[in-house]
């Protein structure tokens, strides 16, 4: 089974999804970023939550649940850092709002630019509501260049898109997903999503992950360095200034309610399941 996926993945470029923990368990974290949310606003919910992580338990739990480290490592080998995370929220109150055409590794500052993404359902992701779109095979290619969005809403940091003529949008797949199952894109994939066409509010949250054989050679625009911490396996490098876990550990609710890899299922292409072996 690993060694398909990790094939699937090397050619297309992404797992289209796998389940991380059902609606019941899922309900937990999706009501603490509710209260998150109240907190910070609708506006600043959208793209505002970053590397919160560091600060809320709830998040370093979710973020390091098993079954999103296992099945990276199955992808990318044992070592792996968690470089960040950051909230995407399509509120049904700004219709206008998309992410354009990019690749995440265009402003990350890493050498070589390898890393890859998962990215988690807190609500349902649909085609109406907007859930992230990828060409297949487009990491397979160099890193583009990115331009200023044409059209306004975008919800990336810099405003940067990919330009159209250099984007096969015809050979664009949905990824939609349910509460509690992820995606995961590497960081070359060409990928986006429309507006929110729903009454309904689509968040998702990314996780960002790299190896440690990795460098950082320039600052992330806004942020500057990262803060990686290490979740799975040894750094034998010492290229990043690794931060500590922010709890010992990600026991507590993900870990004592979650049901149990062997139960979970992959996909990684659509109407293919195949089945995750612990």
């Amino acid at each position: 089974m690993s060694g398909s996926l990790r094939d699937h993945f090397e050619q297309s470029g992404y797992v289209a999804r796998f389940r991380i923990m059902g609606e019941s368990h899922m309900f937990f974290y999706r009501r603490e970023f509710d209260r998150l949310e109240q907190e910070a606003g609708k506006q600043a919910s959208q793209t505002g939550l970053m590397n919160l992580h560091h600060r809320h338990p709830w998040i370093w739990e979710l973020v390091t649940h098993s079954n999103i480290t296992d099945m990276v490592a199955t992808l990318r080998g044992p070592d792996l850092l968690l470089l960040g995370t950051h909230f995407f929220c399509k509120q049904a109150d700004f219709s206008e709002h998309f992410v354009a055409w990019h690749q995440d590794v265009t402003y990350w500052g890493l050498e070589p630019p390898k890393a890859l993404t998962v990215w988690l359902a807190i609500d349902d992701a649909d085609v109406e509501n907007g859930c992230m779109r990828v060409i297949p095979g487009s990491h397979r290619g160099r890193l583009l260049p990115h331009g200023t969005a044409e059209t306004s809403g975008n919800l990336l940091s810099v405003n940067q898109e990919i330009p159209r003529h250099l984007v096969e949008e015809s050979r664009a797949v949905d990824l939609p997903l349910k509460s509690g199952w992820a995606s995961i894109h590497d960081g070359l994939a060409i990928h986006g999503s429309n507006p929110n066409r729903s009454s309904r509010r689509r968040c998702g949250l990314t996780i960002r992950f790299t190896t440690p054989d990795v460098r950082q050679v320039s600052d992330v625009p806004g942020m500057g360095r990262w803060r990686p911490i290490l979740v799975h396996g040894q750094d034998r490098y010492g290229h990043f200034e690794l931060s500590a876990p922010p709890v010992a550990g990600a026991g507590g609710i993900c870990s004592a309610m979650a049901p149990g890899r062997s139960a979970d299922s992959v996909e990684m292409i659509p109407g293919v399941d195949f089945s995750v072996c612990s």
